[in-house]
């Protein structure tokens, strides 16, 4: 059944109207009709499914049903990676969402060859990864900082898994080995690799656990889609 993200409060039996561009895409595209059903979450309120009543010009109109999942949310993870070149950037967003983080946060390092991201894009991409992949929930896109400024404002109580490409870290898994669940974030760096200033600065930090991704130098996009399977594996929601 499609699902659909939607910002507005999903309440038993409250007929809602479906935004041009979704309304769109269920009549024109996958040429849904009165009668069809779909899902409906937002974030908040759990997973709803929805009877389409009217297909007018100008939305869809449905009806909500009844209440198919309680709101439930996944690992407290972010992803903090450096900005990329934009089609890189958009596959660790797109996995990103697809594989449970819940925050996005890029960074502007000492040797990040880009500096801008377009967060509206970003945000859509997320946005249907969330529908595909049936999660309750769509990744929060953070606008980008500087990797000093994140560090000197870290959240108390968050761990931070650093991916330090040198080689002399020890592997993830072993490194998470006997570590806590809880709030955690995941530092991918940029192509060029951490400055010797950022190493320094990161392994000094006492919530900071440097790992390595193995013997071979990984691409931004295979290092976070990597870090974030282990992590999951480890400590996240893929655990028996």
């Amino acid at each position: 059944m499609i699902r659909l993200f939607v910002p507005f409060d999903l309440l038993a039996e409250a007929p809602v109207a479906l935004d041009p561009d979704q309304s769109r895409y269920l009549a024109q595209v996958m040429r849904r009709g009165p009668g069809d059903e779909v899902l409906l979450f937002n974030g908040r309120d759990g997973e709803w499914r929805a009877a389409i009543t009217a297909v007018t010009k100008r939305a869809v109109q449905l009806r909500l049903v009844g209440e198919e999942r309680a709101q439930a949310f996944g690992p407290d993870l972010d992803l903090v990676v450096a900005l990329v070149k934009r089609a890189r950037l958009e596959v660790i967003v797109e996995k990103a969402a697809e594989l449970g983080a819940r925050r996005v946060r890029p960074v502007v390092t000492e040797r990040t060859n880009a500096d801008t991201a377009r967060l509206p894009r970003l945000r859509a991409i997320a946005t249907e990864a969330a529908e595909q992949t049936g999660r309750l929930d769509v990744p929060e896109l953070v606008e980008p900082m500087r990797l000093d400024a994140l560090l000197a404002g870290w959240e108390p109580g968050r761990r931070l898994l650093f991916c330090d490409e040198a080689g002399d870290a020890l592997p993830v898994l072993q490194a998470l080995a006997g570590q806590e669940a809880g709030p955690w974030a995941i530092l991918i760096g940029p192509e060029g690799g951490f400055s010797p200033d950022e190493r320094a600065r990161l392994r000094a930090q006492p919530y900071a656990v440097a790992a390595s991704l193995g013997p071979r130098i990984l691409r931004a996009d295979t290092a976070a889609i990597s870090a974030l399977t282990l992590w999951q594996a480890a400590l996240g929601d893929w655990r028996p």
